[in-house]
């Protein structure tokens, strides 16, 4: 999966624009840390980087750094933001309320630095009108498309089991979800404007059992 930079100029590959999350990790402890400016070589050994991989990842935006100067830390963050969205809050809604569905509506990263949870639905009667520790209703998975028509939300997550996968994707491409994130082991049919991440936890850990096995 790839996108154009915002010049136009050269597409921008998945592991580009994961990178650029990364940066931004950075410098949001470089701000924490009362930094005002740094260069490529210092953000790279402070973060375990490559320096150039920064600058080259850098330029594909504009022109950031100072020579003899560096990088100033809070306006480079704050287009990081911008680059990657996050400048702006995106509604977030969970499919499936199960264990894994639960954990992640526990997890700090949806409910900030730009995402917000709002709404978490299941099909199992037990579930659907309790509220999660924070608050969280859990609605009817029946009463989704309702409810994407009355509020805009930016990412769907899939964490129902995978016989279900396809008919929640399909909802929420109905519903005008444009980015779906999916942790059900199976893949998923979208249309091409729709953007999929694929989650598989069990291929994650045999990757590194295959390490483990060939070290």
């Amino acid at each position: 999966m790839s996108r154009r930079s915002p010049a136009g100029s050269e597409p921008v590959s998945e592991a580009a624009a994961r990178r650029l999350s990364i940066y931004l990790r950075g410098l949001q402890q470089l701000e924490a840390d009362g930094l005002r400016t740094i260069s490529s070589h210092d953000f790279a050994r402070r973060f375990h980087l490559n320096s150039a991989q920064i600058r080259k990842d850098l330029a594909m935006f504009g022109e950031f750094g100072i020579r003899g100067v560096g990088y100033d830390v809070a306006s480079l963050r704050n287009h990081l933001a911008g680059l990657l969205g996050i400048d702006e809050e995106k509604n977030v809604i969970l499919c499936g309320a199960g264990n894994l569905g639960q954990a992640l509506a526990g997890y700090g990263g949806f409910n900030s630095a730009g995402f917000r949870v709002v709404a978490l639905f299941d099909v199992d009667p037990a579930k659907i009108g309790t509220s999660l520790r924070g608050g969280l209703p859990v609605l009817e998975s029946a009463a989704m498309p309702a409810f994407l028509v009355k509020t805009r939300v930016d990412i769907g997550v899939i964490a129902v089991p995978a016989e279900s996968a396809q008919k929640t994707t399909d909802a929420l491409v109905a519903g005008g979800v444009r980015a779906i994130l999916n942790f059900a082991p199976v893949r998923l049919r979208a249309p091409e404007r729709i953007f999929v991440k694929n989650v598989d936890l069990k291929i994650q850990l045999e990757t590194l059992s295959f390490y483990l096995r060939n070290s």
